[in-house]
C-alpha cells in the first residue's frame, strides 16, 4: 500500500484505487462528469493546494532562489491545522490502501507535489 505522486490527466497505474486532485482549480474545459474517467481525479482536495497568492508566486519562478521562496511559502501554508490534518490522514491511509495525489504541472521538480511528497514522507507515509 502506498501513495503515488502523479501528474493529473496522466494514465492511471495498475492498482491505482483513488486519485486526489491537490489543485486550486478544476481542469479547464473538462466537464465534471469526466474528471474521473479522464484520469484527472476522483476527489478534489484543494486543502493541500497552494493558495492563490502562492500560485501566483510559483508562476513567476525563474530561478533557484524563486523556487526556494515558493517552497518556503507553500510549506508554511501546510502548517495550518486543516492542512496538517489532511497530511496526517493521507499518511495513515497510505499504510492501508493505494491512492494517488497530484497536480497538473509537467515538471514535478518545480511543482508543489514534490514538496507534498516530502511532507508526506516526513509524516511516515508510504510513498511510491
Amino acid at each position: 500500500m502506498a501513495i503515488r505522486i502523479v501528474r493529473l490527466g496522466s494514465p492511471r497505474a495498475a492498482g491505482e484505487v483513488l486519485r486526489l486532485g491537490t489543485v486550486r482549480r478544476p481542469p479547464r474545459g473538462v466537464p465534471k462528469s469526466r474528471f474521473a474517467t479522464g484520469n484527472w481525479y476522483d476527489v478534489w482536495f484543494p486543502v493541500l493546494a497552494p493558495s492563490h497568492a502562492t500560485l501566483k508566486l510559483r508562476r513567476s519562478v525563474d530561478s533557484a532562489a524563486g523556487w526556494r521562496r515558493f517552497a518556503r511559502r507553500y510549506c508554511s501554508e501546510m502548517k495550518r491545522p486543516e492542512a496538517t490534518q489532511a497530511l496526517d490522514f493521507l499518511a495513515a491511509l497510505s499504510r492501508r490502501t493505494n491512492l494517488s495525489v497530484g497536480c497538473y504541472c509537467e515538471d514535478e521538480s518545480r511543482c508543489h507535489r514534490s514538496l507534498l511528497r516530502e511532507l508526506l514522507v516526513a509524516r511516515g507515509a508510504r510513498v511510491r
